[in-house]
């Protein structure tokens, strides 16, 4: 063998030898701890809510030292919408400012966090329903940065998304979190954003202003979204095209339900269920949020 080849095998050996030993630290790291995590599902709303001071987005901030610090956090953003599955695996994830017509203070946030390769690879290989891609070009979109900023201004704990695979259904999505599980059992907090109530195209942009201003239908649907939820019924909310001409009013479009989805799929048997941000905005959109939490 060549003296540059000899060199070459030899740093592509140590250099896998390192990736190894960083995938073991991590792992083992990653213990069952007896506390299990909370999973939260949030309404994330106007992406101005990632820097101004709203009720949405101090109620954010104040859970994040209600419940344990994480390891990680793994966020469905409503916004990734892909076909097939994705999670990010890339070091440091751009901040994707994925939106139009805000004010230029909005453009220039740069949420700096770490991703982590490791727990990327991890979290595919839990997936045995679906298979994985590894994804490097994309980032946190502003259903993910939004909150988490809030959450963890310090940016210091590694932040992950994962994609909503567009072919496929609403119990798809809830089989599929079943498999996360574990992750919540090592310190890595779950995350859904969307809205459960969440219609542009009716939305009253002369009452946004106007506190929990929501029309009839849409606090209707979102009362009975929570019944659902705390009674565990949650056949209906797979199928919630069942639910009448509300539930089609308040879901027009399914990317923004579907984090929703993740998070009841999460659910462990002795979780405690709580709605936090329960209040309407300009007509037709809620930002009822949701936390599962066993502790």
């Amino acid at each position: 063998m060549k003296r540059k080849q000899f060199i070459g095998t030899l740093i592509t050996g140590l250099t896998g030898m390192t990736t190894l030993a960083a995938f073991k630290s991590f792992t083992n790291d990653l213990k069952e701890q007896e506390q299990v995590m909370p999973v939260l599902f949030v309404g994330h709303g106007s992406p101005m809510n990632g820097i101004e001071d709203t009720e949405f987005s101090r109620r954010w901030t104040s859970m994040a030292k209600e419940i344990p610090t994480p390891k990680a956090v793994l966020v469905v953003s409503a916004h990734w919408f892909t076909k097939g599955t994705k999670i990010t695996a890339m070091e440091f994830p751009k901040t994707i400012h994925d939106f139009g017509g805000f004010p230029q203070e909005l453009f220039d946030v740069q949420y700096n966090v770490p991703g982590n390769p490791v727990l990327a690879k991890e979290t595919a290989g839990l997936l045995h329903s679906a298979h994985v891609d590894l994804d490097h070009d994309w980032g946190l979109d502003h259903g993910t940065w939004t909150i988490i900023r809030h959450m963890y201004p310090d940016a210091n704990i590694p932040v992950l998304q994962l994609s909503i695979d567009y072919t496929k259904g609403p119990q798809y999505h809830y089989d599929l979190a079943k498999e996360l599980y574990a992750l919540r059992k090592k310190g890595v907090l779950i995350i859904g954003s969307g809205n459960m109530v969440h219609n542009l195209r009716m939305i009253a942009y002369d009452k946004m202003n106007e506190p929990d201003y929501g029309y009839d239908w849409a606090i209707n649907i979102n009362d009975k979204f929570k019944q659902l939820i705390n009674d565990g019924d949650y056949k209906p909310l797979i199928n919630y095209q069942s639910l009448g001409k509300e539930a089609n009013l308040a879901i027009p479009t399914p990317e923004h339900y579907l984090p929703l989805m993740y998070t009841l799929g999460l659910k462990g048997s002795t979780d405690k269920t709580s709605f936090f941000n329960d209040k309407a905005v300009g007509g037709s959109i809620t930002m009822t949020s949701v936390k599962f939490d066993a502790n």
